[in-house]
């Protein structure tokens, strides 16, 4: 059974553990960054704040608002802008910030707060994929109404029956979602996620959005799970096939490992302790001038005993890992 949102905030005032949370990425911000700069580096110099400049204008950094559930609209605002990014996004999905069924009243709600609090919203990442479902054009219709025109769409899987079925069937019902999109003026774009999903590859993502308006769709390029599916040159070549469909970049790292039981696993760890090839990715970006925007995820165990404890170290986290993908991709 899906776990049930908590209410969101109404009210522009931070609560008390969002206060304390947004003090303690206040204390922490200077002392990471100082970690960050005393320490040897072979990439060159860090950005420490404000967008990545890849080629042409500089892409923003954001944060994924997942990782700050149990923060409120305005609180999370408030704590992503005092951590040092450039702005939020935002979960509109089950259990997300917006409850899909709400989006019409509460995204502006939400997006109003955020940017109270002295940040923005860059993108939303829904849940969405069936064109039938009532949340689809209304999302896509607030999204337009203010003003955040890079959607994410939700996921579709393979079953391993019968794979160019089951991908004829997702292109089918992706392509209606694209027309909705398209309808309503804002970007709908799908993510390459590893393992059974439809998009691992990449080319399978690519074929989705083959044929439709640039202007509508495109792709939301993770290169961790790239990298796990193609690990030496194929994320390499998705890359390039992917470069004229950049929309947004989902940014993280990790590293394989073989469990006790002789299994090899995916483990997440923090941005540059892992297999991801920064820097030639990096070379690919600025091949690619790309400037959208890229939405950093701490998939990996922060740690904290508290909530407000988790907070903070989750916000630590998510500034040294800015810290550190600045200065790899520079």
């Amino acid at each position: 059974m899906p776990r049930q949102p908590r209410p969101r905030q109404a009210s522009h005032q931070p609560s008390r553990r969002a206060f304390l949370g947004a003090a303690m990425a206040s204390s922490l911000v200077p002392s990471v960054l100082a970690d960050e700069a005393s320490a040897p580096s072979t990439t060159g110099p860090a950005q420490v704040v404000g967008t990545v400049a890849l080629a042409g204008p500089g892409s923003p950094v954001v944060m994924f608002s997942k990782h700050l559930a149990e923060l409120g609209w305005g609180d999370l605002g408030t704590a992503v802008r005092t951590a040092g990014f450039d702005g939020v996004d935002l979960t509109v999905r089950p259990g997300g910030h917006v409850l899909p069924a709400r989006v019409t009243d509460d995204l502006p709600r939400a997006v109003a707060a955020i940017r109270d609090a002295g940040s923005t919203v860059a993108m939303l990442t829904t849940g969405l994929t069936r064109p039938g479902d009532p949340a689809a054009r209304a999302t896509f219709e607030a999204a337009r109404a203010v003003g955040v025109p890079r959607l994410k769409a939700g996921y579709y899987r393979y079953a391993f029956a019968d794979a160019r079925r089951e991908l004829a069937e997702a292109t089918t019902a992706f392509h209606a979602l694209v027309r909705l999109a398209g309808e309503a003026g804002v970007m709908f774009a799908y993510h390459n996620h590893s393992g059974d999903y439809v998009g691992a590859p990449v080319w399978d993502a690519l074929q989705m959005i083959e044929g439709q308006p640039s202007q509508a769709t495109g792709i939301y390029f993770d290169i961790r799970h790239a990298t796990v599916e193609g690990g030496l040159g194929g994320w390499r070549a998705a890359v390039q096939m992917a470069a004229p469909h950049l929309r947004m970049l989902a940014i993280k790292d990790f590293y394989w490992e073989k469990g006790a039981n002789g299994r090899w696993r995916v483990v997440d760890c923090p941005v540059g302790d892992g297999m991801v090839d920064w820097k030639a990715f990096g070379a690919e970006l600025r091949a690619a001038r790309f400037s959208g925007p890229m939405s950093l995820h701490i998939e990996y165990e922060p740690g904290g005993r508290t909530p407000v404890e988790k907070t903070e170290r989750m916000l630590a986290a998510a500034v040294r890992d800015r810290t550190r993908l600045a200065a790899l991709l520079a």
